[in-house]
């Protein structure tokens, strides 16, 4: 049920479970004032004391006490549910909640977004949007050992439960500031960019969730103050392949090369099997636009991150009513024959020499 909790958030040292936020009196948020939801939202202390910063109120600081109080009426005219999340299971000292107490100490500055003079207005609502309210930085920033975002690092892209959230800065190279504002307003309002990536895995649940429901002004917005972020290498970085020579050679039905290593010609087979007639050999996909491989993230990060989730559990998103879908190939391959398709689709369609192996895959499988 919708804002119901229980969604489980794995990390290093435990897994957190979200929280019931429907107006149940017992187990929701039904008894809070507006200064308890506020309070919560914005200094991350609830009913049951310090909140733990996988509910993003470190960004959430920023919003106006107007917006937060929109979101709690909202929140009021939704059916309540009666359901307690699990217990989280946290191993010590992580599971002691008076510890946040010293991290916000540390790491946590409870400051409102002030608009910059500098900037535009439209730089300064984008600013809003990404900062303060969709809290990009999230999940798209790299963490210090304590967990804490590395402000400096804003924006470069890092792992965050077993998916790539890849580098958004306006690095030209590595980040996303050689797209067309075309290209990034299709990406946040769609989940896809033509002659890039499709959304997938958590940011398709961003996209389908929120994003695609901003007005165009607030999409342009975004896209200014993107356009302005300081450029970042980021870790694990690799060069996007926009023309790689195996899909260039290829046409829609026929591949243009044959692997002569033993595991690109068997991942060239399951590839010929269970992918060409979608995504066909050329990269370019079709019936959709969405299953277009080249230029994408995912198929060039040597490493598959992203690329095996994918191939594992599919991937599903729905904009304007209309589904676009992976299927999941996790029953029907084993953790080899996911390795196996993965550096060949790494090789074809990004030039990359994929590193994925079927320890690696296993690992994935078993975060789910």
């Amino acid at each position: 049920m919708p804002y119901s909790g229980g969604r489980p958030f794995r990390l290093p040292f435990g897994t957190i479970y979200a929280t019931n936020i429907t107006p149940d009196r017992e187990t929701g948020i039904g008894t809070w004032s507006d200064d308890d939801f506020v309070r919560a939202v914005r200094t991350g202390v609830g009913s049951h004391g310090h909140l733990y910063p996988a509910m993003p109120y470190t960004s959430y600081a920023q919003m106006s006490r107007e917006d937060v109080l929109a979101i709690k009426e909202y929140l009021f005219t939704q059916e309540p549910v009666r359901q307690a999340p699990p217990q989280n299971s946290l191993s010590f000292p992580f599971n002691q909640r008076w510890g946040m107490a010293a991290w916000n100490l540390l790491f946590f500055h409870e400051e409102r977004f002030v608009p910059d003079a500098r900037q535009s207005v439209e730089w300064n609502r984008g600013a809003y949007l990404a900062t303060a309210l969709g809290h990009c930085g999230e999940c798209h920033t790299p963490r210090n050992i304590s967990f804490a975002m590395k402000s400096r690092e804003f924006l470069s892209g890092t792992t965050v439960q077993g998916w790539k959230a890849y580098n958004t800065t306006s690095d030209q190279t590595y980040g996303i500031g050689s797209w067309s504002n075309e290209q990034i307003e299709a990406y946040l309002s769609r989940g896809h960019a033509p002659g890039r990536s499709s959304a997938s895995g958590p940011m398709a649940e961003v996209v389908q969730n929120s994003l695609q429901y901003l007005t165009p002004n607030d999409i342009g917005a975004l896209v200014t103050f993107l356009r302005e972020v300081t450029p970042a290498t980021g870790e694990h970085a690799s060069v996007i392949e926009l023309a790689p020579s195996a899909a260039r050679a290829s046409n829609a039905v026929l591949p243009g090369n044959t692997p002569t290593t033993g595991k690109l010609m068997r991942g060239q087979r399951l590839f010929e099997g269970d992918c060409a007639g979608c995504h066909q050999w050329n990269g370019v996909g079709r019936q959709t636009d969405y299953a277009s491989l080249v230029g994408s993230h995912a198929v060039n990060d040597p490493s598959g991150t992203a690329l095996v989730q994918v191939l594992l559990h599919g991937s599903t998103l729905t904009i304007a009513e209309r589904t676009q879908q992976m299927p999941a190939f996790g029953s029907a391959y084993s953790d080899s024959d996911i390795a196996a398709v993965a550096n060949y689709v790494l090789n074809h369609f990004g030039s990359k020499t994929g590193t994925v192996t079927a320890e690696q895959v296993h690992e994935q499988r078993a975060e789910k």
